[in-house]
């Protein structure tokens, strides 16, 4: 068959699906009389059909249209388009919002979406919210609210999304987040905390990497309540909300900002080229020093990795840490897997 026809039978199939559903919708049994789900041809589509769920204005085809322009102009999910069509929705250039902060919000959640390619609900419900907040010198700082669902993301675009939302930061003018002393203890015994006692991350940072970080980022990362233990230490500080613990802070910290910070330094460079300013990043580079530093000192101190160590007995060990030839699970487009699929060799076992 003609791959035109292919596609051109399944879209056919899909429309005699949807009428189907419809007809089915109108008889009233369902909450809505309307089959929710948009159909999308394309990722723009797809990106706006998503986040117009929240914002109905931005389903324009003045957007879907921009993101496409933009595409040609930078390359196909290139970092560049995310951060320039959410700062084009955030000035409001395409729909008016209730508010500037409405406004912002949208534009965040488009360049998240953007790069999410539009098929994860971490647009929606991983990044929940952000608050203007005073520093300590009485101005207006940004801060992003993050809940479990932000894992769906995966750890550079969750790290992304912090980006993002500073881009547009600068952008409008807002100040630098100025953490106290305590805030950054409260990230560091917070994080260790929810490893600990929640749930292992996939990735802990030292504690010199967690401090590094938490005192260098220009925007508050921060969270809902999300587990009925309270933090061990560093209670009731005025600017974090709750004493219990925070999955959203634990999964963009640990998993995503540290344990992707070579990726996201490489994206940096990639968008600072392209004319992005991101000009309070620049202390990521010596952030990544750090961390390879760190990383070969546990080389040398640990011997056995905690996937290692919490094993169930009985499990196959297919790779040991730190030795060369063991099992990786490589995720990507190839003939046989497709996209965001797994596959491995047969001769594995």
């Amino acid at each position: 068959m003609n791959i035109n026809n292919y596609f051109k039978e399944i879209e056919d199939k899909v429309k005699v699906c949807l009428s189907v559903a419809s007809m089915a919708r109108k008889k009233g049994l369902d909450p809505k009389s309307k089959v929710e789900i948009p159909i999308a041809r394309s990722l723009a589509e797809r990106v706006v059909g998503l986040i117009s769920t929240v914002y109905p204005q931005i389903a324009d085809p003045k957007v879907v249209n921009r993101i496409m322009s933009l595409e040609k102009e930078y390359g196909m999910l290139d970092h560049t388009v995310a951060l320039k069509i959410a700062e084009e929705i955030a000035k409001e250039k395409f729909c008016k919002f209730k508010s500037h902060e409405e406004a912002f919000d949208a534009g965040l959640r488009v360049g998240f979406a953007y790069i999410t390619v539009g098929v994860v609900a971490s647009p929606l419900e991983g990044y929940t919210h952000f608050k203007i907040k005073k520093t300590n010198d009485g101005k207006d700082f940004i801060s992003l609210y993050y809940s479990g669902p932000v894992r769906s993301a995966g750890g550079t675009a969750a790290s992304f999304s912090v980006l993002i939302a500073d881009h547009l930061r600068e952008t409008f003018g807002y100040a630098k987040y100025d953490p106290t002393e305590q805030e950054v203890k409260r990230t560091v015994t917070e994080i260790f905390d929810y490893h600990d006692r929640v749930t292992n991350l996939q990735y802990v940072p030292s504690q010199k990497e967690l401090e590094f970080l938490a005192s260098h980022l220009p925007i508050q990362v921060d969270g809902l309540a999300s587990e009925e233990k309270e933090v061990s230490n560093y209670k009731d500080l005025p600017r974090i909300e709750t004493n219990f613990l925070r999955n959203g802070v634990a999964l963009v910290l640990a998993e995503g900002i540290a344990q992707k910070a070579h990726k996201i330094l490489k994206i940096l460079k990639n968008v600072r080229k392209k004319g992005i300013k991101l000009s309070d990043w620049d202390w990521l580079e010596e952030f990544v020093a750090l961390k390879n530093k760190e990383q070969e000192k546990l080389k040398k101190e640990v011997s056995s990795a905690t996937y290692i160590s919490d094993i169930v007995a009985g499990r196959p060990v297919l790779g040991h840490p730190s030795r060369p030839g063991g099992f990786r699970l490589r995720y990507g487009k190839c003939r046989t897997s497709g996209l965001s699929s797994m596959a491995m060799n047969p001769l594995t076992m």
